[in-house]
């Protein structure tokens, strides 16, 4: 409760009355508050585009705005809803949860190995919750959720949300999310929510009605008109939902969504100060992006670290041979790409892309920490936005080069991350899926997946189109439940065997890692190494074909080095650099401990 009761949405007040408050500044002359129990009640404008009423209402109390005569719409800061994002919004009273592990402070953000996952396809919050122990066992020290913030219908990958404060229902209950964070404490584990605040979905948003300044007009996105963070109004009503997570849930961090159509980067600064100054600061709370744009200068203190989308895609070129759409970029001299990628960040920099018509991408990222980037081979976009949703285990055809590959993420300097299913050795696919109730936006929606596919050659002619799978239909979600695949044994215990190395001897001493440089070996080849913070050399040779490369003579190990193995992905892999050679589909590490 607060005696000032600023801030969105319906706050209790120490008088135990409820502060309605919402911003409106073009709302229509008629726009009431409908509470149950009382009649329509009118709302006291304020200069700065606000609106509100003081009601003597309870914990519970169901409510709506009304717009007109035939519209009622939720509080675009309800934090629990009556139904769906039609629905009424219900006044919650905060801080009700008795937690058990008050005291958890996080985690260091170098000890983090993510696990992003979809906690509907977990069968909701109470069964992930059962999930964590074998999660925490793996050594899994991050939990990622997708986003949960309300969406339209049941099945959703919560990129459509239209209520950023109020967790989706269909999930379980905002109590249930938090013991499930509660759990995961308690089981040295911190929970990371992935937050949407480039856009709002197409179903459920009322704010053009009420609130047109909260787009704007001169700029756009691929979801429609941008968002205008120039606004305050707008601006506050994000960072606070940023804090209203971290604070009244106690997730650990978030990820915020495709910041590069977020226009202009002075807001996402403004966002992480904001945070860093409300959130205690014993705690440990960390901030990671997803941004095309490869802006360097957000992760110089603001942010922790950013999705590192390039060292995926060479990567994925690499293991499958895939050089359609932004793959074509990676597809030149893929091994120079990824020592890049190890050594420095990014691939792109600077120089101009292809795939994007020649512009310019990045900044220069060599001076950052190598954990200043989450390194995965998989994730929701990468598997998802395929057309039929495969994942690595069916599109990579030696079952060697892929745990090659598993073995040089897992130990590398770099955050891994883990897509759900992975550690199991999944063949499900994880497809797009909605639950559109609006016929006319489910065909949308078909008619867009279509178009976006027709550009492959695959997809070219109406039939091939036909094949997608149908976002709006029950089955496309029920296919993409991750089940174990048949080797799922043999997966666990090398993902498990690879994380207790990292938690053991690598994350340890990251605070001050710095990389000493990378060498593309052949085509396929890599070589890298970083010197640790204690003095230590961590170095790593990957091979991602099927041939034998022969190592410079610079490359090669010396006889101090040579004996202290790390891990190899098969064995003889050690061997072959003792003979010169880098084995094929093979990835070796090696650590020389400090004098």
């Amino acid at each position: 409760m607060t005696a000032a009761g600023g801030g969105f949405g319906a706050t209790l007040l120490d008088s135990g009355v409820t502060r309605f408050r919402l911003w409106a500044p073009t709302a229509p002359a008629g726009l009431a508050l409908e509470v149950e129990g009382h009649a329509p009640i009118a709302l006291r404008p304020g200069a700065d585009g606000f609106v509100q009423a003081d009601v003597d209402c309870p914990p519970g109390a169901r409510y709506h705005y009304r717009l007109d005569a035939d519209t009622v719409m939720p509080d675009p800061a309800s934090r629990l809803q009556d139904g769906d994002v039609h629905g009424d919004s219900i006044v919650v009273a905060p801080d009700g949860y008795p937690w058990r592990h008050p005291d958890w402070r996080g985690l260091p953000w170098e000890q983090s190995v993510l696990y992003e996952t979809h906690a509907g396809l977990e069968g909701g919050y109470a069964q992930l919750e059962a999930r964590l122990p074998a999660l925490a066992a793996l050594g899994v020290t991050l939990l990622e959720l997708m986003p949960i913030a309300d969406f339209p219908g049941p099945r959703n990958w919560g990129y459509d949300g239209v209520l950023p404060y109020a967790p989706d229902t269909a999930y379980g209950t905002p109590e249930e999310l938090k013991r499930l964070i509660d759990t995961a404490h308690g089981l040295g584990m911190g929970v990371m929510l992935d937050v949407v605040y480039n856009h709002f979905g197409p179903d459920g948003n009322y704010l053009a009605r009420y609130a047109a300044p909260f787009f704007r007009k001169d700029a756009h996105t691929p979801w429609g008109d941008a968002i205008d963070f120039r606004q305050p109004a707008v601006s506050q009503f994000f960072k606070d939902n940023a804090v209203y997570w971290l604070t009244e849930y106690r997730f650990d961090g978030l990820r915020l969504d495709a910041v590069h159509a977020i226009v202009g980067h002075r807001w996402l600064h403004e966002l992480a100060a904001e945070v860093r100054r409300r959130v205690p600061a014993e705690r440990r709370v960390h901030l990671v992006l997803e941004n095309d744009d490869n802006r360097a200068s957000l992760l110089c203190g603001d942010y922790d670290a950013q999705w590192n989308d390039d060292a995926h895609h060479v990567l994925h070129h690499l293991l499958t041979g895939e050089t359609q759409g932004y793959y074509a970029d990676y597809a030149d001299r893929p091994a120079e790409a990824l020592a890049r990628c190890l050594s420095e960040g990014w691939l792109y920099q600077g120089q101009p892309s292809p795939y994007r018509g020649g512009e310019p991408r990045g900044e220069p990222s060599a001076d950052l920490p190598p954990t200043a980037f989450v390194l995965f081979l998989q994730n929701h976009d990468q598997t998802g936005n395929r057309a039929f949703g495969e994942r690595l285990t069916s599109l990579v055809d030696e079952p060697a080069r892929l745990r090659a590959a598993v073995a040089l993420q897992l130990l590398a300097p770099q955050i891994p991350l883990i897509f759900m299913g992975e550690e199991h050795g999944s063949r499900t696919p994880f497809l797009y899926f909605t639950s559109h109730a609006d016929p006319a936006l489910a065909q949308a929606v078909r008619d867009g997946r279509r178009r976006e596919f027709a550009r492959f050659a695959q997809f070219a002619g109406a039939d091939a189109a036909r094949r997608l799978p149908d976002p709006n239909d029950p089955a496309t979600w029920l296919a993409s439940h991750a089940e174990p695949g048949d080797d799922a044994r043999q997966w666990l215990e090398t993902y498990t065997a690879l994380l207790q190395l990292r938690a053991r001897l690598i994350a340890p001493r990251l605070a001050g890692a710095v990389s000493l440089g990378a060498s593309a070996v052949g085509r396929h080849g890599v070589f890298a190494r970083w010197r640790l913070a204690d003095g230590a050399r961590l170095e790593v040779y990957a091979n991602l074909g099927p041939r034998r490369l022969p190592l410079p003579q610079a490359l090669l190990p010396g006889a101090d080095l040579y004996a202290t193995l790390l891990f190899e992905s098969q064995a003889g892999g050690r061997d072959g650099l003792a003979h010169g050679e880098l084995c094929g589909d093979t990835t070796v590490w090696l650590l020389e401990e400090p004098a």
